[in-house]
């Protein structure tokens, strides 16, 4: 199914039923970041945690009041502040009282290409939510989970009672997640993969796609691409120092020339990570940054 495909049989607006405890609504924005849109979690039935309300949308905060029903929203629970995620938490708080509880705020101006979806600058946490610390209601019991690198104030929640793991966009069901420098990055990224290899969820709940049913599979495989990514570099600068628009020229040759830029951002992480780790160094010349081996 092509995406235009995808996007007319999307359910939104409606309550799904994924488990015993958890519901996903999803909102109608689908773009080339959000894929068919934001999905919003409720989980509980009569006393009900809300994850990622997702952009300021009415008829997308209708959809949520009509799903809680006659139930009560305890929490609003937040994964990172980008605009996707983020905004529709100030109404939602509002119409039921609920507060809000997630990622520490951010907001800041990013001055490269955009690939995903610029901060939310309304967001204000009634509490922060530190790495560990857990929130309950009736019925469920859900664990903040310190996932830095796609932005550095995220957070993945892990709900103990059914060995799941709302993956915002640290993990995704549908791409690769953007690490786009100065607030991604690659070395927090790749540290916050390794930490979920470590953990027991058998099924993520990303914010965008559908559920992950094997998710150790899935990491695995996402740190096997950063690696290959890495080894594309270091190559190419056996020839000689390279400018970042030739790294996007060569290792997103298949790629629509439209998402370079943005490619581009993907590269940068990826060289920081490696300036770091003391394998590549970086200089200022008539054409711009340039990238050498160390």
């Amino acid at each position: 199914m092509n995406i235009e495909d995808a996007i007319a049989a999307a359910p939104y607006g409606e309550s799904e039923r994924l488990s015993p405890r958890i519901r996903r609504i999803l909102a109608k924005n689908p773009s080339a970041f959000t894929y068919l849109g934001t999905g919003t979690y409720l989980v509980g039935t009569d006393q009900v945690a809300v994850i990622d309300p997702g952009p300021d949308d009415d008829a997308h905060l209708r959809s949520i009041l009509e799903a809680v029903g006659e139930g009560e929203v305890s929490h609003i629970l937040i994964t990172h502040t980008h605009k996707d995620h983020s905004p529709l938490a100030v109404r939602l708080s509002e119409r039921t009282g609920a507060a809000v509880w997630g990622c520490a705020p951010l907001a800041i101006e990013d001055d490269g290409p955009r690939s995903d979806a610029a901060f939310d600058t309304s967001y204000a946490p009634d509490h922060v939510m530190e790495d560990g610390e857990r929130v309950a209601g009736e019925g469920w019991t859900i664990e903040a989970v310190h996932t830095p690198g796609h932005t550095s104030n995220h957070l993945c929640f892990a709900l103990s009672e059914e060995q799941a793991l709302f993956s915002g966009d640290h993990i995704m069901g549908w791409s690769t997640t953007v690490v786009s420098p100065p607030d991604g990055d690659m070395t927090a990224y790749l540290d916050s993969l390794r930490k979920l290899q470590g953990r027991e969820e058998t099924v993520y709940y990303p914010t965008h796609g559908e559920a992950v049913r094997d998710p150790k599979k899935l990491v695995r495989g996402y740190l096997v691409h950063r690696k290959q990514r890495e080894n594309q570099i270091l190559t190419l600068l056996e020839d000689g120092e390279k400018t970042i628009e030739e790294f996007v020229k060569t290792m997103y040759a298949m790629v629509n020339k439209a998402l370079h830029p943005a490619a581009g951002r993907s590269v940068l992480a990826h060289l920081i990570d490696l300036e770091r780790r003391g394998l590549v160094c970086r200089q200022d010349g008539d054409a711009g940054e340039r990238w050498s081996k160390a």
